[in-house]
């Protein structure tokens, strides 16, 4: 039987959930008393490479057995970033739902607005507007979630931003106003 440290080192490096052997179930990780909070490996922690792979319900097993969802740490930041950069709705709604900070900051990014919005995925950058992730916030190249979704010329996203309230004046960022006037046309 595997030990539960190595059970969570290979939750880490996973990326599908056919490499997660009947021996790693959330019971036997728990009652061994695995430290689902371990923090090192590609992506950080256990939870954050789970959520970057997009595993619905290996995510649910670090989260059952009360892993920080905030916790800091690895390429993405943490586990909310790393699933929006990917576009994993199902994922990022689950962390959402189990009180993950949508306006963390660190990371790749920056945020995971601004992950979502770079990566034009609409459905995820709506999910974190409406669970209060701060339009304005400042990410990393193109300063600003509005100027990442600008400059990879991804109009929903833009429109989206905007109806939340997105200041279109804001300064900042690799190319500041020049990426949202002439990445995604008139817009508003």
């Amino acid at each position: 039987m595997a030990s539960p440290n190595a059970c969570l080192a290979l939750l880490r490096e996973s990326q599908t959930d056919n490499v997660w052997p009947n021996t790693c179930r959330k019971a036997w990780l728990v009652n061994a008393g695995a430290d689902v909070n371990a923090e090192g490996g590609e992506y950080g922690s256990a939870l954050q490479a789970a959520s970057f792979g997009g595993h619905e319900k290996v995510v649910q097993i670090p989260i059952d057995a009360d892993v920080g969802v905030n916790s800091q740490g690895g390429p993405y930041g943490d586990a909310l970033q790393a699933a929006s950069d990917r576009g994993h709705e199902m994922v990022v709604q689950i962390l959402v739902d189990v009180g993950a900070d949508v306006n963390a900051q660190g990371g790749y990014h920056g945020n995971a607005l601004y992950a979502a919005s770079a990566g034009s995925h609409e459905k995820l950058v709506q999910i974190l507007v409406n669970a209060g992730a701060d339009v304005n916030a400042q990410g990393r190249r193109y300063g600003y979630a509005l100027y990442a979704a600008s400059a990879g010329g991804h109009e929903k996203v833009v429109q989206i931003l905007v109806d939340a309230g997105a200041d279109v004046n804001a300064q900042g960022g690799r190319y500041g106003m020049h990426a949202a006037l002439t990445g995604a046309g008139t817009v508003w």
